[in-house]
């Protein structure tokens, strides 16, 4: 048994607990809020601002983990290489959380380093840096702080009229202590992806079938597995996966996403060392392991001999329409979400709301060869008929 320590507590965090807790680990779950929905599945659990290092050292201390898996991005990321030294094992590595953690750090490697095709990039420390930027990257053009998550503070700035706003917005959307933005062209993509990477201790580099997804304003709003992509765009964003996560170092999932145009190509986009929220249409059982039953396999340095495409599947979110500060919220349409055939539910167990917060996800399925977007309407149909109360 290992004893780990899980920096974010949220609704990925506890699928992760649930499958590490099956396969009879310990886990103490950390988040800067009691109740997080990992905390009500774990066997301990710790409350405070992991940007906090010092607070964040007394509690590796305290607990003397075998593992330390980030969730989040608001961590005191630098002293995870002292653990490291320590012989903390840090998943995926220290390397790999202090540079996804920071999009000037991914983006540099993906880019100068290892020559990934990219959006051109540039970056501002003030506003003054983001109007050189957005001109010289021209318009429209894509705001973002280095350092967020789940689309937070960024913007589609269309004319020099916005920049104002983009530059309020991406500052408030930072999390952790870097205010700075990157500003980046805009690709006229036809599609984007999520392509799940396994990386193993001891095995080959494994990749699940690619997932579509659907945002609005930077966030998660659906997603659907198989996505539909060419052999070559395929193979391209299946070398460029291997590439960047080899380079980061570790074994782990990795939610690394690209665009895809038809007219030139594929473009490395962002890259996350751990589960995906868009993954959480594994939760279909559209493979035969689920993104957070793969990642515990990989971090524990269990052999993944395979990765099989079982079926189709489709995800869609329930979003809150309410701001509650305290209190679970209430559920009306569960019932019927039921009693539709290949079809689950996941509720998340988070206790305060704000307007459009994830609160649970909706999941169905079908055979493969089945009707995609049929699959994708019902799902989203079903996830809509949940009222929150």
């Amino acid at each position: 048994m290992k004893k780990i320590l899980l920096l974010g507590s949220g609704e990925l965090g506890k699928e992760f607990v649930i499958s590490a807790k099956r396969l009879g680990q310990y886990v103490i779950a950390c988040d800067s809020y009691e109740n997080a929905p990992a905390m009500q599945v774990a066997d301990e659990y710790e409350v405070f601002s992991m940007l906090d290092g010092a607070r964040l050292k007394e509690v590796v201390e305290k607990h003397r983990p075998d593992l330390i898996v980030p969730e989040i991005e608001a961590i005191r990321t630098e002293c995870l290489y002292d653990f490291e030294k320590q012989g903390i094992r840090v998943v995926p590595s220290a390397k790999a959380v202090n540079y996804t953690m920071n999009r000037k750090s991914i983006r540099d490697l993906a880019a100068k380093e290892l020559g990934l095709k990219t959006a051109k990039y540039l970056y501002a420390k003030t506003f003054e840096e983001l109007v050189a930027a957005a001109n010289e990257i021209g318009y429209p053009c894509v705001v973002k702080p280095l350092m967020s998550s789940s689309g937070k503070g960024q913007s589609l700035v269309r004319s020099a009229e916005e920049l104002q706003h983009a530059w309020d917005y991406g500052c408030h959307g930072s999390r952790g202590d870097i205010m700075e933005l990157i500003v980046e062209e805009f690709i006229n993509f036809d599609s984007e992806i999520t392509l799940l990477t396994v990386t193993q201790d001891n095995g080959e580099t494994l990749f699940c079938r690619p997932i579509g997804h659907v945002q609005k304003g930077g966030d998660y709003r659906e997603s659907f597995q198989p996505a539909t992509v060419n052999d070559n765009d395929l193979m391209e964003a299946q070398r460029m996966a291997k590439l960047i996560t080899a380079a980061l170092g570790g074994s782990g999932i990795w939610g690394v996403e690209f665009f895809l145009s038809k007219d030139k190509g594929v473009y490395f986009s962002e890259l996350s060392p751990r589960p995906h929220d868009t993954g959480m249409v594994t939760m279909a059982g559209t493979q035969n392991f689920n993104e957070f039953e793969l990642h515990c396999r990989a971090v524990l340095g269990l052999p993944i001999p395979e990765i099989t495409c079982e079926r189709m599947g489709a995800s869609a979110v329930i979003l809150s329409p309410i701001v509650k500060e305290d209190g679970f919220p209430e559920y009306d349409g569960i019932k019927e979400v039921c009693a539709t055939p290949a079809t689950d539910i996941r509720i998340f167990g988070k206790k305060a709301t704000r307007l459009n917060r994830r609160l649970g996800v909706v999941l169905c399925n079908a055979p493969l060869g089945s009707d995609m977007d049929a699959l994708r309407d019902k799902t989203k149909a079903l996830a809509a008929s949940i009222k929150v109360h």
